[in-house]
């Protein structure tokens, strides 16, 4: 994609209101050492991305390390986005019994993980798939679970691949909890959150309550 093209998909993102994030590509950056990472910080600057996707799914990196990242990322004036997980090798088109042969991590050492994280100013943390609702069989749904009961939903955002994951998370969590789909289910997605579109469980069944006048009432 030629500059121009990005600028302007940038561009028409923040017309509407919408922050621009890179994708994982930092951990191709990651192998060609700092001074790269720091070129690659800068130029997503310059191109008007306004979050930068911290994920280490293929690459091996210590805790402070990633802490490091997620400074570099804030000083740079753009926001930091880690992205946790508990499967090691997660992404791209690594087959399900690669990743099953390499076991996954404690999820209580990746929820621990996600707290320095977010105590080091990263501005929401991204929940790998694998090996939680991903090339595994059945679904780790206490993974999730956990991350929200120790963390909260608002600095969380559930990568769901797919329509059934998605539907899942809202049928669970409501319609606020923040997922991260692929552009094509975009619509699909915001018609299952608006209660306009689903399965036979969730048909007409999605409904939020928001009280405008919550914080407002007087006790007499």
């Amino acid at each position: 994609m030629s500059e121009r093209a990005l600028r302007e998909i940038v561009d028409l993102c923040h017309k509407h209101d919408v922050l621009v994030s890179t994708g994982g590509f930092v951990e191709r950056v990651l192998v060609q050492g700092s001074e790269a990472v720091r070129q690659y910080v800068n130029e997503c600057k310059k191109l008007g991305f306004d979050m930068i996707e911290i994920s280490a799914g293929f690459v091996s990196i210590p805790t402070d390390d990633w802490l490091r990242l997620i400074k570099l990322v804030r000083r740079s004036g753009l926001k930091a986005k880690p992205e946790v997980g508990i499967q090691f090798g997660a992404g791209g088109a690594t087959a399900a019994a690669e990743l099953q042969a390499e076991g996954t991590r404690d999820p209580n050492w990746a929820i621990a993980q996600a707290k320095r994280f977010l105590d080091a100013g990263a501005e929401i943390i991204m929940i790998e798939s694998e090996g939680i609702t991903e090339n595994v069989d059945p679904w780790r749904t206490e993974v999730p679970a956990k991350f929200i009961d120790e963390l909260g939903m608002e600095k969380l955002m559930f990568e769901a691949a797919h329509p059934d994951v998605f539907a899942w998370y809202i049928k669970n969590y409501g319609a606020d909890v923040n997922l991260f789909v692929d552009h094509s289910q975009i619509v699909q997605l915001e018609c299952l959150r608006a209660g306009i579109w689903g399965t036979k469980s969730l048909w007409g069944r999605v409904v939020s309550y928001k009280d405008n006048d919550e914080g407002n009432t007087k006790s007499e």
